[in-house]
């Protein structure tokens, strides 16, 4: 990312990562019927929000997080040529594991 953004209190900037979508049959869909995609990685973490007492509470994701987040929330945002979202922490509903080198079993 050429620019660098600092979101502010309980706020993320992320990535959506485009996936290729196929259906069971094999057909390839285009552009114009893909749904929105709703998993991305994180680039910018803000500091995390503050109580009403006013001690600053941390957020729960960091960057390089692949995240999954709520089909309509945030904001999308196009810096130099880059599709981005700006969401708050609420926005976000789950993080998935990272994938480790090890294989178990």
């Amino acid at each position: 990312m050429a620019v660098k953004l600092e979101p502010l209190a309980d706020r993320l900037v992320v990535k959506p990562i485009e996936r290729e979508e196929v259906t069971k049959g094999g057909i390839v869909l285009p552009d114009t019927v893909k749904e929105k995609p709703q998993e991305g990685e994180v680039l910018a973490v803000g500091p995390g929000r503050l109580s009403d007492d006013g001690k600053r509470i941390a957020m729960d994701v960091k960057v390089g997080d692949i995240v999954l987040y709520a089909k309509y929330g945030g904001t999308e945002i196009k810096i130099d040529d880059e599709e981005l979202m700006i969401l708050r922490e609420s926005d976000i509903l789950a993080k998935k594991p990272k994938k480790t080198g090890k294989k178990s079993g």
